[in-house]
């Protein structure tokens, strides 16, 4: 065993000079060999044999150099992974790509101080702790024209559920009036009976059609103003409630500061508060004209709409029920409503949820 590790040891590390040649490494090695043979032929003890396998060649130091590339001896430094060359345009990219970290950085800063402030403020008003700009009646406006939307949601659902069952109705009585005429022509004995009832069915089918354009005109303007112009509104509403915590927010932190110290660092964070503080009350400001104008304009447009959809309804419902199909088709062309063609599909807004 020892006989192997002294033969590891003399023998690892043969260097390659740049020409390809082993001589001298061979050389050394052997002589070496020599050394190491003589000592173990004096008898010396294993004091002796550890004393040679330290002065041998260090294992962690071996090198193996192919063909002298990158050798430290020819190349005049030390061997490592290779480098390209820079690009040309690396220090402008590496600017660029700082530059777009450092914003976004700022800008998530800057969302989150906002966020901290604004949650603290809705926690102060919601614990009664904290101040909140109020305007009765703007907010009177505002709950009203929630109330409103909620009604008005309840009446569209009921138009379509009406429409929905009127719409079964009338099929129902279209395949009655054929399955009449049909028993006419196969039972002679009943051929007028049967006739009667056939032709009474298909005029109260084409009476039912007349009206079911009439009804689905007035869903579809109750629907465009509860799911358009009264939604456009409240997202503007909601735009100026945000608004208004984030203002309450910043004047109670200008607040605040302004009951602290007075040294330079205090004034310098006041006048930057102040500054906030301004931004955020036009940003209020602007909102609110925005949204008493669309409150107004909102009213307008829902009486203006509703007179025309309350009254179609009405005139629609009356002559059919009672039996009077020219009122009711003047009806429809009074406020230019167009009727699908016969065997037309069921109509789309029957199949919206």
């Amino acid at each position: 065993m020892a006989d192997g590790i002294i033969s590891k040891a003399a023998t690892v590390e043969i260097p390659i000079n740049s020409n390809g040649n082993t001589d001298d490494g061979l050389e050394q090695a052997t002589q070496r060999q020599w050394r190491l043979d003589d000592k173990l032929g004096s008898g010396r003890n294993a004091g002796d044999l550890q004393q040679v396998m330290v002065s041998g060649p260090n294992l962690n130091e071996t090198s193996i150099v192919s063909g002298g590339y990158g050798s430290p001896t020819e190349g005049g430094g030390s061997a490592g992974p290779a480098k390209g060359p820079s690009s040309a345009g690396g220090p402008p990219t590496d600017e660029a790509a700082r530059g777009v970290a450092v914003e976004k950085l700022e800008t998530v800063k800057k969302w989150g101080l906002n966020t901290y402030k604004c949650t603290k403020q809705m926690i102060s008003e919601r614990f009664g702790r904290g101040q909140r700009t109020v305007d009765p009646e703007l907010e009177a406006q505002i709950e009203l024209l929630r109330d409103t939307k909620r009604k008005y949601e309840n009446v569209l659902r009921l138009a379509r559920a009406l429409t929905n069952h009127f719409y079964n109705l009338v099929q129902t009585q279209h395949a009655l009036g054929d399955a009449f005429a049909d028993l006419s022509q196969k039972s002679p004995e009943l051929r007028d009976e049967f006739g009667y009832n056939a032709e009474t069915q298909k005029l109260l089918c084409k009476n039912g059609e007349t009206l079911l354009g009439a009804v689905n005109f007035f869903v579809s303007g109750i629907n465009t103003l509860v799911n358009k112009s009264m939604e456009d509104t409240l997202m503007t509403i909601k735009m100026y409630e945000n608004a208004r915590l984030e203002f309450d927010a910043y004047r109670s932190d200008l607040e605040e500061l302004s009951l602290g110290p007075r040294d330079a660092a205090a004034v310098a964070r006041i006048d930057a508060a102040q500054q906030l503080y301004r931004v955020q009350k036009d940003k209020y400001e602007r909102l609110r004209s925005d949204v008493v104008v669309k409150l107004k304009f909102l009213e307008e447009n829902k009486v203006k709409v509703m007179h025309k959809q309350l009254l179609l309804f009405h005139n629609a419902i009356s002559a059919y029920f009672a039996g009077n199909q020219q009122q009711l088709e003047q009806t429809l062309q009074q406020f230019n409503i167009k009727l699908k063609p016969p065997g037309a599909d069921k109509p789309s807004w029957l199949e919206e949820p």
